[in-house]
């Protein structure tokens, strides 16, 4: 079922029209009674009845609006146009808001993939675009937007991790604009017999699950801390190493491997140290 544009008249003078042959029926049907003519008076009252049948065919189109009409259960078509407007009045009109919406998910507990119980919600901006579809091919459509967009945040969920472990691996904390395009993916594909466009969807809401979330807090910051503390040996062992070789090519200082391995160790505690050391001076030789 596709949408199909249906022309419709203006509705202000169709109403001036009408108006004026209820005033015609009833100017016969005064004639009629006078002259005691009963053909005036059929006429007069057949005009009429058509005159407040025809009054039945206005509706109203408001902008960004879309009227689907149907003769007996049959699509005839979707009238956009704004403003008072008539049609046949045997057709019935549905009036479908064409304007952009959003709607905030509930905040829903699922699996990740790693296996880890979260909580996640996002926001969806949409649109519909095919308001034959949107009436025809789902029995509600507003709440078949909200449900196969809560079905395709599950899927989503549940095909990335919570955190990155891994450099160069997507996952749901670390890459929104990516995970964004997928869940607005995934939900234009449920949505789309539905003559539904989405517009942009994003997660709102990303948190672990109560029951693990003191847990996985703890795993973070000892992530963040094993990572502090490589980056801190990394540079210390390079800074060792550039001290090393100046002070070799520049000949301040010979040492054996012994006095080396000793400056190699005080040197590594007072750059990897958490606190600042206290020299200890050696006022005799160092032999």
């Amino acid at each position: 079922m596709k949408e199909q544009s249906l022309r419709s008249v203006p509705g202000i003078p169709t109403v001036l029209a009408l108006l004026l042959a209820l005033g015609g029926a009833l100017a016969l049907f005064i004639y009629g009674i006078r002259e005691h003519d009963a053909a005036f008076i059929v006429g007069a009252l057949i005009l009429g009845v058509v005159a407040l049948f025809g009054m039945c065919g206005f509706y109203m189109v408001e902008p960004n609006q879309a009227a689907v009409l149907s003769l007996f259960g049959e699509y005839k078509g979707t009238c956009k146009d704004q403003g008072l407007r008539w049609n046949n009045p045997f057709y019935s009109a549905k009036k479908i808001s064409l304007r952009v919406r959003n709607f905030e998910s509930g905040k829903l507990k699922v699996n990740d993939l790693d296996g880890s119980p979260i909580e996640i919600g996002a926001v969806v901006v949409w649109q519909v675009v095919d308001s034959a579809e949107a009436v025809y091919n789902v029995d509600d459509y507003e709440s078949f937007v909200h449900i196969q967009s809560e079905a395709a945040l599950r899927a989503m969920a549940t095909s990335y991790p919570y955190d990155q472990h891994e450099d160069g691996k997507i996952s749901l904390r670390s890459h929104a604009a990516e995970i964004a395009k997928h869940l607005t993916e995934e939900i234009q594909e449920r949505l789309a017999q539905a003559g539904v466009n989405v517009a942009e969807a994003r997660i709102s809401h990303l948190a672990y699950a109560p029951e693990i979330a003191q847990a996985m807090l703890q795993r973070q910051q000892a992530g963040a801390i094993i990572a502090a503390r490589t980056r801190i040996v990394e540079g210390a062992v390079s800074m060792v190493e550039m001290a090393l070789e100046q002070l070799s090519a520049r000949k301040v200082v010979d040492l054996d491997p012994e006095r080396r391995a000793v400056m190699v160790s005080n040197l590594l505690v007072v750059l990897c140290g958490e606190r600042g050391t206290q020299p200890v001076v050696n006022a005799g030789s160092i032999y």
